[in-house]
């Protein structure tokens, strides 16, 4: 059952292979790395905006059991394509959580990277992750970093432009810090507990992670 949102998801996010994008690089250990951290080596996942999977089958390769739900319908055929081990499901942070809940055991862990930037209403994304975790679960999320410092380069770059552009079908429409992604987080049953700037020096950082726990209630 699809509710009043889905009239904002956006259904051709472009995926046409199995490549990872090239934010792979710098997100995926650190993902691993810290799944390890909180869970040890035997976690169920589900990568919400899984895309073509490259992240669902670098963290089935650590051992981890892991579901994929992405809203791309050419996403999800590539990455059952490329992964054929995992279940992946045609889903968005629109629908309904319990559709999901009736295929598939509730969570240990939610991964989200690099997608709640590209929301119309990013507040549904962590309410969708709650619903399907665990007491106590957590949720990984990554999104581009902007901070005071990050901002002022680009803007003495002449790049400011480029870097908000809005010609992008699909692209990135909410800018995030980690002060207002940490508000989101916290306002929809989490409780933050960790952070980590990714790729490039500190505070010029790619992209950052929050790490966040499921508060009970």
């Amino acid at each position: 059952m699809k509710n009043e949102n889905a009239g904002n998801a956006v259904s051709d996010y472009g995926w046409r292979s199995a490549c990872p994008e090239h934010s792979h690089g710098y997100i995926a250990a650190r993902v691993v790395s810290t799944v390890k951290d909180l869970v040890g080596t035997t976690a169920r996942i589900l990568d919400l905006g899984s895309g073509n999977g490259a992240l669902c089958g670098t963290l089935a390769a650590a051992g981890h059991e892991v579901v994929g739900g992405e809203y791309d319908e050419e996403g999800v055929r590539i990455a059952s394509s490329a992964y054929p081990h995992i279940p992946f499901h045609r889903l968005g942070v629109q629908d309904d959580p319990s559709e999901l809940l009736r295929r598939e055991k509730p969570f240990d862990v939610v991964v989200s990277t690099e997608v709640v930037e590209h929301l119309f209403s990013p507040h549904l994304l962590p309410i969708y992750a709650r619903a399907v975790l665990n007491s106590g679960g957590h949720l990984l999320l990554t999104a581009p970093y902007h901070g005071y410092l990050k901002n002022l380069a680009l803007a003495a770059s002449g790049k400011l432009d480029a870097h908000f552009t809005v010609l992008w079908h699909g692209g990135h429409i909410k800018f995030w810090s980690r002060r207002s992604l940490t508000l989101l987080l916290e306002s929809s049953g989490f409780s933050v507990i960790g952070f980590r700037g990714l790729g490039r020096v500190p505070y010029l950082w790619k992209s950052m992670l929050l790490v966040a726990r499921r508060t009970a209630g």
